[in-house]
């Protein structure tokens, strides 16, 4: 193995390596912005509200924030 690191330059493969993965993680993460499921900038998730019957005289439903 240590022939191999003869033959190549480290420094050259592992910066070539580092700025391959770099960019490789912008652009998931562009992808994963432009779409409509995956977009945590401009449009959050609301909220989920649960509905809840709570036994009681009337059954009458009631919504909770969670």
């Amino acid at each position: 193995m240590w022939r191999v690191w003869q033959m190549v330059e480290p420094i050259k493969i592992l910066t070539g390596l580092y700025l391959f993965l770099g960019l490789l993680a912008f652009m998931i993460h562009f992808i994963l912005l432009s779409t409509e499921r995956y977009n945590w900038i401009e449009n959050p998730k609301p909220k989920k509200t649960v509905e809840l019957i709570v036994p009681g005289p009337a059954d009458m439903p009631v919504t909770k924030a969670v």
